[in-house]
């Protein structure tokens, strides 16, 4: 039973991975679609994972664990001799290139990643941050802060657009984005 529940989760992930990666709107890559290319029962959307969107979500982690494995820097960000602060602006930068440059999930997760996903969920940030802080802000705090930040870089790529046209800022320029990040990253832990 459990192995042909994970052969229904890989099955799902796969189709939707596919069908994101070829469409043009995320919102036709329906529950429906998914398991028509999966090949299973729509139920089994919200029995293997909750939702649709937890799929996405679940579809755009392995992007990023994929995104990390090719990317030696990031080794570099979480083992470097760098302050914590530091490791939390770079971070969080390349998280928010991988989103610009993978829209179409942002654009389908967002609204997910804000209201659904627990607060302070990004491990690694809130690690960073307790390690900043040392003992002077409590878990809790950490874990606020992280959920702050991370929900501020969400919506600003769900809203590059807009943040380009009325702030003058191009997210998709990595000098600007940079700037953006570390800007953040100092008035959220700005000691």
């Amino acid at each position: 039973m459990k192995r042909d529940l994970d052969k229904t989760r890989a099955a799902l992930v796969d189709a939707a991975e596919k069908l994101m990666s070829g469409c043009d709107d995320p919102d036709e890559v329906t529950a429906r679609a998914i398991t028509k290319e999966a090949g299973v029962n729509l139920a089994m959307i919200n029995y293997c994972f909750g939702s649709r969107e937890k799929l996405l979500y679940e579809v755009f982690t392995r992007l990023q664990q994929n995104a990390a494995s090719f990317d030696p820097g990031i080794g570099e960000i979480i083992n470097g001799d760098i302050s914590p602060k530091e490791k939390l602006a770079q971070a969080h930068f390349r998280t928010m290139k991988l989103m610009l440059a993978n829209f179409k999930y942002c654009k389908a997760l967002t609204k997910y990643m804000l209201v659904t996903r627990k607060i302070g969920d990004k491990r690694l940030s809130v690690q960073f941050i307790q390690q900043h802080y040392g003992g002077r802000k409590t878990e809790g705090e950490c874990r606020l802060i992280a959920f702050e930040l991370s929900g501020m870089h969400e919506l600003a790529v769900l809203r590059h657009e807009e943040i380009r046209e009325l702030c003058g800022i191009d997210l998709t320029d990595d000098d600007a984005l940079r700037k953006f990040v570390y800007g953040n990253v100092e008035r959220m832990l700005g000691d």
